[in-house]
């Protein structure tokens, strides 16, 4: 067994990260770099370097994890948690909710967390959020609380009005919405991992199972409904639906969030037949007061993954509901059959649009199939050039395949027309 694969064996032993899910090419990279800042001669050396060396593997973590995040990333998962932690809320006057973003990267999620809950009505003082991230590095960054325009991708941007100051070289977040936030470092493979804490009303983890194998999969997800209350929901990404379905995880129905619950949180007519007799059912909420009218950024707008907004030439109602139910598929899981239904939606729509070729792209995208994907999202393109979302999608599979320079263009063609109609 070469140097190189006995590094890539540790980060999987130590954090988990298969090197197959982001290409051998990127730990490597990783590795070169290091070797550089520490002036060792060869992958030996590094090796022996990086155990025997105080805080050396950590420098090697922060130089693999490179994070991809901006606010309200998959807007619609946080608008549900919005509505969700409302009723929560009003339906139990003395519960404090808590929620949980692991990893937390550099503060985008967390923060978005409590901006949604803030912008739903609850009050600050109810609630609580845990962010936690493996990288001391995104960290520090979090706890700076200050941001360039690429952590703003989502429109609508009004949030940053009511949240940021402006600054010459960027935007600073409120001390209000910081404060809901406890920034903590901390690894999802360490079977330990916030053992004293009280269970979380919402768990946040879109996005990292992908790295993992099978097994390292499965334990994660085990640690997850571990740190989740019975009546807990947890958010992942939408390639990683069929992880927790595979599980016993129950969908929790609301499309495009990808939210997940135990199955004994599951209602009783619904409650999964070998549901644990000794867990008990949340109790029946009441209805909450109604609520005054959200702010733009907290109503139902694009989001990531995919898009339902109108595109040119829109889409009728029949379509809508078309893409809708599609997406309800992929939500659960079911990602081919999602794939075969919008081909089908394609083929038999002779008004084809953006966002439905987006949503192959999607499709394509959580199921691994990266050239079927590109030319959904180019098709998407060729449609609507300025289609936002098609724009990032396609950039971070850029990204991965290691096109930065390509990937770069297609942010700045995002960010120009973001500027453009957001000011």
């Amino acid at each position: 067994m070469s140097t190189a694969t006995h590094i890539e064996a540790l980060l999987k032993a130590r954090i988990g990260l298969d090197a197959g899910a982001i290409g051998t090419g990127a730990v490597a990279r990783a590795v070169r770099e290091r070797q550089q800042a520490r002036q060792a001669p060869d992958t030996q050396a590094y090796w022996d370097l990086l155990h025997g060396t105080a805080d050396e593997f950590q420098a090697l973590i922060e130089a693999v994890v490179v994070p991809e995040t901006w606010f309200f990333r998959h807007r619609e998962a946080l608008l549900a948690l919005g509505r969700l932690a409302a009723e929560r809320a009003f339906a139990d006057g003395r519960r404090t909710l808590r929620a949980l973003s692991l990893p937390c990267s550099t503060g985008e999620e967390p923060y978005s967390i409590a901006m949604a809950m803030l912008d739903a009505g609850v009050p600050a003082g109810r609630f609580a959020i845990d962010a936690v991230d493996i990288s001391a590095r995104a960290l520090a960054r979090a706890r700076q609380g200050e941001y360039g325009a690429n952590a703003f991708r989502s429109a609508p941007l009004d949030f940053r009005d009511r949240y940021f100051t402006a600054t010459p070289s960027g935007y600073v977040l409120d001390a209000r919405v910081r404060a809901q936030v406890r920034l903590l470092q901390g690894n999802l493979v360490d079977p330990g991992l916030l053992a004293g804490e009280r269970p979380y009303d919402f768990v946040f983890c879109r996005n990292l199972l992908i790295y993992f194998d099978a097994p390292g999969q499965r334990h994660a997800v085990q640690t997850l409904a571990r740190l989740a209350a019975a009546d807990g929901i947890l958010f992942v990404g939408p390639a990683e639906a069929s992880v927790l379905s595979a599980q016993g995880l129950e969908p929790v129905g609301l499309p495009l969030t990808f939210a997940f619950r135990k199955p004994s949180a599951v209602p009783a007519a619904r409650a999964a037949p070998r549901a644990p007799v000794h867990a008990a059912q949340p109790p029946r909420m009441a209805a909450p007061p109604r609520l005054p009218r959200p702010p733009a950024s907290m109503r139902p707008v694009p989001v990531t993954p995919p898009p339902l907004r109108p595109a040119a030439p829109a889409p009728g109602n029949d379509q809508r509901a078309a893409l809708a139910a599609i997406a309800a598929q992929a939500d659960r899981g079911e990602l081919e059959a999602a794939t075969a239904a919008c081909l089908a939606l394609l083929e038999r729509t002779a008004d084809a649009n953006a966002d439905a070729y987006c949503m192959l792209g999607v499709l394509h995208d959580a199921a691994g199939r990266a050239a079927q994907a590109h030319a959904a999202y180019r098709k998407a393109l060729y449609l609507d050039p300025a289609h936002q979302e098609s724009l990032y999608h396609l950039a971070a599979l850029l990204d991965t395949e290691g096109d930065h320079a390509g990937a770069m263009h297609l942010r700045q063609r995002a960010q120009r027309h973001t500027r453009k109609h957001h000011g």
